[in-house]
């Protein structure tokens, strides 16, 4: 594998996720994943009905993040969001952990607020990914999580929000992918804003990749975007 011979597009998760998103901006994003044909467009929930209704016809998935960016919301809240978003459109769900249940040991309602998400997509038939913001992380930490999610046979593991103090990096990917094997996909998300970087984190073991630079990525311009 060199860094010409891969189809980076199929990588990519095209994202939109700034607060101040509109709905023009969000149109654009959709055209630009039908051209590039990226895997999908992720979104906060509040626009997977109007992705949906840009990407109908096409092979472009609509991705939903859930519990965003923090993901210290109630459990029920978690799971009644990705049932909606399901429901209007979304077929692949991004939920951020509970860093802070995590963190105190409340390794019960830490691992629950994954598995009401995770029956919500099972019963639904969308993919679930588990967003672990690993620059708040140890690694036994990001070690564990990835083991949990393991043993849920959620569908991915995700580095990061992009919306913390750091995103992707490739010891965190490899180290994800060592725990997992090959039963789940790793995204790398967070600061994947160039072909290099994208090479990196799919040699390091990525099967997607968050990012808001992707038609940056595929055409190999430099990108000074700051964001996802």
């Amino acid at each position: 594998m060199n860094i010409e011979s891969i189809n980076y597009a199929k990588y990519i998760d095209h994202t939109l996720l700034k607060m101040d998103a509109t709905d023009t901006e969000i149109k654009a994003v959709c055209k630009q994943a039908i051209e590039y044909d990226f895997f999908s467009v992720c979104v906060n929930s509040c626009y997977v009905p109007l992705v949906s209704e840009e990407l109908a016809g096409s092979k472009v998935k609509t991705c939903s993040v859930i519990g965003f960016p923090l993901g210290a919301c109630l459990t029920s809240v978690k799971a009644f969001e990705a049932k909606a978003a399901i429901e209007a459109g979304a077929h692949e769900i991004d939920m951020v952990i509970n860093v802070g249940f995590l963190k105190s040991n409340y390794m019960d309602k830490f691992i629950d607020d994954i598995r009401q998400v995770k029956d919500v997509t099972v019963n639904a038939g969308a993919l679930l990914k588990v967003i672990f913001e690993t620059c708040l992380l140890s690694k036994d930490e990001i070690k564990t999580v990835s083991e949990i999610c393991r043993d849920l046979e959620v569908e991915f593991v995700k580095t990061s929000t992009g919306f913390s103090s750091g995103g992707a990096t490739v010891e965190d990917v490899t180290l994800m992918r060592e725990i997992v094997g090959d039963k789940l996909g790793v995204k790398a998300s967070g600061g994947v804003r160039d072909k290099a970087t994208a090479f990196a984190m799919i040699s390091a073991g990525a099967t997607r990749l968050g990012s808001s630079s992707g038609v940056s990525i595929v055409s190999d311009e430099k990108n000074s975007h700051n964001g996802y």
